[in-house]
């Protein structure tokens, strides 16, 4: 299999949820991590932005086969308590499902509205175009839900072993196995103001900031916390360090947000360049880290 996404893990997307290994009312990921939820039947590989889903990220086959069921037409609106009646019955959105023969079938959901260029009865190489990375369907975050059956029983891609297992040894589906990683950042950037999470998640656009603005706040949104987690934020300028806060994250969280900053002096801002740092620290050891940067004029 290869990887079902034309991105760059850990730099253009991220795997949010891997198959759910746990067979109670728990869940857990085939290391025995928190990356999954009850029941969750395949890998959910993610954009960090809406603003990176508009421009376009293709969906690519994982194996060859062929196509013996799609959908188009579902509107990009996520899953909300006003969408729910609309969605229900055609949770995966918009998708396509390929036979890959021998028992074996992959399943692509929440492709973007009018993206599918595949239809049923089409033969499939791996690594063809099936659509691009939308928000159809019962999904709350742009990404690509990859599930993988034999016989009609989920198989989960990266550790093909009996299913209510993990943390041992693998067996996995992959050509090369995407690299596992329990959390981490995806975006970052500095604006006047904290701003709203719908706003994070859109990705907003760089705006140029003034020596004059109300206030300097570094931001940063990011996946997969756990409890004890530590964001280290650092926001240093022409005359160095102008704040450094760690923040300690209290609770388990698919994606989060946070953001720290300083008002503006008297006489403003030195103009100049601004760094901001974020390091994410997991049990002492960094997890991730991530640089953004700002001039102000």
């Amino acid at each position: 299999m290869q990887q079902p996404v034309d991105c760059t893990l850990g730099q253009t997307c991220f795997i949010q949820q891997y198959v759910d290994r746990d067979p109670g009312n728990a869940a857990r990921d085939f290391t025995c991590g928190a990356l999954s939820y009850d029941g969750h039947k395949g890998t959910d590989f993610g954009l960090p932005s809406l603003a990176a889903m508009r421009a376009g990220v293709d969906v690519l086959a994982a194996a060859p086969g062929v196509v013996i069921g799609t959908r188009d037409g579902m509107p990009d609106t996520g899953y909300s308590k006003d969408t729910a009646a609309a969605i229900e019955g055609k949770e995966c959105g918009n998708g396509v499902v390929i036979d890959n023969g021998d028992g074996w079938q992959t399943q692509y959901c929440h492709l973007k509205s009018g993206s599918v260029r595949v239809r049923r009865n089409d033969v499939i190489k791996a690594g063809q175009v099936l659509g691009q990375v939308g928000l159809s369907g019962k999904t709350q975050f742009p990404h690509v839900h990859l599930s993988v059956r034999k016989n009609g029983a989920v198989v989960d891609p990266f550790s093909s072993v009996a299913a209510d297992t993990c943390g041992g040894a693998v067996e996995t589906l992959w050509d090369v196995a995407p690299e596992y990683r329990p959390g981490g950042t995806l975006n970052a950037g500095f604006s006047t103001r904290v701003p709203s999470f719908a706003e994070v998640k859109d990705g907003p656009a760089p705006a140029p900031l003034s020596v004059m603005d109300e206030a300097l706040v570094l931001w940063v949104y990011a996946y997969g916390s756990q409890p004890g987690d530590i964001l280290q934020l650092t926001i240093s300028g022409p005359a160095g360090i102008v704040l450094s806060k760690d923040v300690t994250l209290e609770k388990t969280q698919a994606q989060y947000f946070r953001a720290v900053g300083k008002r503006r002096p008297g006489a403003g801002f030195a103009p100049g360049t601004y760094n901001g740092q974020i390091r994410l620290i997991r049990d002492g050891k960094q997890l991730d880290t991530r640089q953004t940067q700002v001039v102000l004029n």
